[in-house]
């Protein structure tokens, strides 16, 4: 019994993962698209979207090869085929693959999209910080016009 809700939370885990971050790109990309085209989204986009596609096709590839392991494993014991067996042993690896880097970097660039930490290069208030100084140093040069 315990291992059955084990296996139930490890499901809900990734799935829940999986749904968040795809959600929060898919957000992303639609407030993206209210403001600017087609082309213009995928310029912006287009490293996350790449990822996401490369990432789902390697996850299929890998249920497709587990799944001919699998069943040719059963048959060698003369085991029934049970989907159920299959997706316990199919959740576990993924679970295990994912702790590597495709997923990391996945989750960084989708989470980057979505939060940007204060003080970083790529954040706005370095942008209205370098303008306030510089307007300082224009009003102390008397150049501001």
């Amino acid at each position: 019994m315990g291992a059955v809700i084990g296996q139930i939370i490890m499901i809900v885990v990734m799935a829940g993962s999986v749904i968040f971050l795809v959600g929060a790109m898919v957000r992303s990309i639609q407030n993206e698209k209210k403001s600017a085209g087609l082309r213009r989204t995928f310029a912006n986009f287009g490293l996350s979207i790449v990822l996401m596609v490369l990432f789902f096709a390697s996850w299929l590839g890998q249920g497709i090869s587990q799944w001919q392991t699998f069943v040719d494993e059963q048959r060698e014991h003369n085991q029934p085929v049970e989907i159920g067996d299959f997706i316990a042993d199919f959740s576990r690896s993924t679970f295990e693959n994912w702790q590597s880097e495709f997923l990391q970097l996945f989750s960084f660039v989708v989470l980057a999209a979505m939060y940007i930490h204060r003080g970083s290069a790529e954040s706005k208030d370095s942008d209205d910080r370098m303008e306030a100084a510089l307007t300082r140093i224009e009003q102390k040069l008397g150049t501001k016009s």
